[in-house]
């Protein structure tokens, strides 16, 4: 491991995400306006509209699979939620404090960094979280897409669906249209950078993507809407945070294959650094659930 990066130098991590098709709630930003009805064609290079996914929706869908790994390891996560907050059902503040949370910032009252949720994503005006969640800038051209920026492949459509009358009186007149931004087909990196490293932050990192990849067919794990139309299902994993930056573009590259001392690094991940990230965490973890941090 001394000939490696110590951890501390490791701010920056890619993490991979492969999606047939995604909807998020947000929307998505395009770099262009849509072709007008009338001039529309399907094969017009300035049809091949890109954008930009935007990290809200994703930081969510993070965060929950960083929780449910803090609860699965005995601690309870901090609610994303402040407690004076104007809830849709009574009384779900209170039944989440009994399903493995606790108020949000209360884990201040034990260390000044919170707990290792909080840490990460921080709450209220003078705790900012150590996790930067930057946005993904998708494009349909391979040969565009700059991956050690966190970009990805996709190709965005936006799509119609009408809802119309069950009556047979009105022979399925439409009654509203419903629409949708799409993004097929999307491969690449989501770029997500530390402003202080912590070993406990990788291990949770880790073990969340790992999580989030083989619980990605489960519905409240999906990400983004349209769960029941497909939409959502995420494999995703965790980039080697050791391959340097000439290394990384090889992972998408499919005429090329790991070198050997990317291969070197993966076994380094696996035998040595994982292992030491995730006792780390887990150390956290019974720390504060014992009081003792």
């Amino acid at each position: 491991m001394s000939r490696e990066p110590p951890l501390e130098a490791l701010t920056d991590v890619y993490v991979r995400l492969e999606c047939d098709l995604l909807v998020v709630r947000d929307s998505i930003l395009t770099d262009r306006h849509h072709a007008s009805n009338t001039h529309y064609e399907a094969d017009d290079p300035q049809n091949q509209i890109g954008g930009i996914i935007p990290a809200f929706s994703l930081s969510g869908w993070l965060r929950h699979g960083m929780e449910r790994v803090v609860q699965d390891r005995g601690g309870t996560a901090c609610h994303p939620g402040e407690a004076n907050a104007n809830f849709r059902k009574d009384d779900v503040y209170e039944r989440d404090l009994e399903d493995g949370y606790h108020p949000k910032g209360s884990c201040l009252e034990e260390t000044d960094d919170g707990c290792v949720v909080f840490d990460l994503f921080g709450g209220f005006n003078a705790h900012p979280g150590k996790l930067m969640r930057r946005p993904i800038r998708f494009s349909p051209v391979r040969a565009s897409v700059d991956y050690m920026r966190g970009q990805a492949e996709g190709h965005y459509r936006r799509l119609n669906r009408n809802v119309v009358s069950r009556n047979d009186a009105d022979d399925r007149e439409p009654l509203r249209n419903v629409e949708l931004d799409a993004v097929a087909n999307l491969d690449g990196c989501w770029h997500l950078s530390f402003r202080e490293v912590k070993p406990a932050f990788l291990g949770l990192l880790c073990e969340a993507i790992d999580f989030l990849h083989d619980h990605r067919t489960d519905f409240r794990y999906q990400l983004g809407g349209a769960r029941n139309f497909g939409a959502g299902i995420v494999d995703c994993e965790l980039l080697n945070p050791l391959y340097e930056d000439d290394e990384l573009p090889r992972v998408f590259d499919r005429a090329r294959t790991p070198t050997d001392t990317m291969e070197r690094k993966d076994d380094q991940w696996a035998d040595d650094y994982r292992p030491a990230v995730v006792d780390a965490l887990q150390n956290r973890i019974d720390a504060h659930s014992s009081g003792e941090i």
